[in-house]
């Protein structure tokens, strides 16, 4: 037992990071496609948790309401499923606002240079 992982580092890794990961990422995505607010995310990804704490009980023989390790499931499973969120959202940005941002990384936009100027003006 770890401070990250109760029943192995293999099930942490394939079971939380890769499955749950992609499930994770998948949603972000999806509540960023369908311009969602961010708190719907934050549950989305807790219903997502409790299946991965499920798994791991019936599976590997985890425990079932360890708070910990929920808490840990949740956190990283949030940062995935945020990641997934900001890098859609950033695609969706910089390409149905193309006129007005740019794309400055795969999670960042900004201002297209000379339109600070026009909404100052405003």
């Amino acid at each position: 037992m770890g401070i990250l992982y109760e029943t192995g580092i293999g099930v942490f890794l394939i079971l939380l990071c890769a499955l749950g990961g992609g499930a994770a990422w998948m949603t972000g995505r999806a509540c960023a496609n369908t311009w969602r607010p961010l708190w719907v995310l934050f549950w989305f990804v807790f219903l997502l948790t409790l299946a991965i704490r499920f798994l791991t009980f019936a599976l590997f023989e985890g425990t079932l309401l360890s708070v910990h390790y929920l808490v840990v499931d949740y956190l990283v499973l949030l940062a995935i499923g945020l990641a997934g969120w900001r890098y859609t959202r950033t695609g969706q940005m910089t390409t149905q606002y193309v006129w007005l941002y740019e794309k400055t990384g795969p999670f960042t936009w900004r201002l297209r240079e000379g339109e600070t100027d026009r909404y100052a003006e405003g």
